[in-house]
């Protein structure tokens, strides 16, 4: 049986250098990029080593704390019940490592850097005019955005490598702090082209049946439609997937172009309905209501997002 307490000690020692910088060590670097691709051919790659460099790396760890990390399964390695334990309070080092490494460097600068991440339909369509607007209100503040799916933004802030999040549709509340940015509506749209323009709605077997083109897995809008589908009793598969399109505007264009219909962000689309070049169609029972939500770390929010999530939530009070 292992201490708990002796590996937590023994951590804090090897990133704590001269009790001024928090720096994570390479070899719990190491570590956690092995445990997340669990290969250490992969890891190599990731971090431009050798294999028997991470090996070595390993070795050392397992060594210092008298524990085995890993132990293989089939064709591939998986964390010990010691290994998790590491993994998990690794990773908070190399997340504090990276907040303390911002902080200090924005406590020597006039300029203030703050990493924003947002998921596509925030990043894309809704965040950028207001990272402008405050911007041009604060002059020593830079905003670095960052735009990823959901899964992606939520993983980075876990990770440390964003301040502050944005994102949309569902995600484990019990990892981050959060707090409601503002409402959004998903929609189904066409083009005026399409069988679909004529009708004042449509049932939702018919969606399925149609051209129906969709964001990838791990985005929000993906996951919210899939919940409707499955509380009406429908269950969507590759079958009803004509196309899984990663990016917002390439889905957009296609659907514009009549190649297919998609559930969507109100948000993404304002101006093509305004224009004309997508129509609004309602599908029958389904009424589709989500969150942007900002998340963050800690149990209250830095000064910096406190002020920011303010100003955006003033900004689009009336929208």
């Amino acid at each position: 049986m292992f201490k708990y307490d002796n590996i937590v000690s023994k951590v804090c020692l090897v990133i704590i250098m001269k009790g001024i910088i928090v720096m994570i060590d390479i070899k719990l670097k190491t570590f956690i990029t092995v445990s997340q691709t669990k290969n250490f051919t992969k890891a190599a790659n990731i971090l431009n080593m050798t294999q028997p460099a991470i090996s070595q790396h390993i070795k050392f760890l397992e060594q210092y704390y008298k524990v085995k990390l890993f132990r293989k399964s089939k064709n591939k390695i998986e964390l010990t019940s010691q290994g998790e334990f590491l993994y998990q309070n690794a990773l908070e080092l190399d997340r504090l490592s990276k907040f303390i490494e911002n902080s200090l460097e924005n406590s020597t600068s006039f300029i203030k850097k703050y990493r924003l991440g947002a998921s596509l339909t925030i990043g894309g369509f809704t965040i950028p005019n207001l990272i402008s607007t405050y911007m041009n209100k604060n002059p020593n503040i830079d905003i670095i955005l960052t735009i990823d799916n959901t899964e992606n933004i939520v993983n980075k802030l876990l990770d440390g490598n964003i301040d502050l999040g944005a994102v949309e549709g569902p995600f484990d509340k019990t990892k981050v702090k959060y707090t409601t940015f503002k409402k959004d509506e998903l929609i189904l749209v066409a083009s005026p082209k399409h069988p679909f323009a004529g009708r004042g709605e449509v049932n939702v077997e018919e969606v399925l049946r149609d051209k129906l083109i969709l964001r990838e897995k791990g985005s929000g809008t993906r996951e919210v439609f899939e919940k409707y589908l499955i509380k009406s009793g429908h269950m969507l598969t590759d079958e009803h997937i004509h196309m899984e399109i990663s990016n917002i505007s390439a889905t957009v264009s296609l659907v514009c172009e009549n190649l297919g219909c998609t559930v969507i962000s109100k948000e993404a689309v304002k101006e093509q309905l305004k224009k004309g070049t997508l129509i609004r169609v309602p599908i029958k029972g389904f009424n589709m209501k989500r969150e942007f939500n900002f998340i963050y770390k800690g149990n209250k929010e830095p000064e910096f997002s406190k002020d920011f999530m303010s100003f955006c939530k003033e900004a689009t009070s009336n929208d």
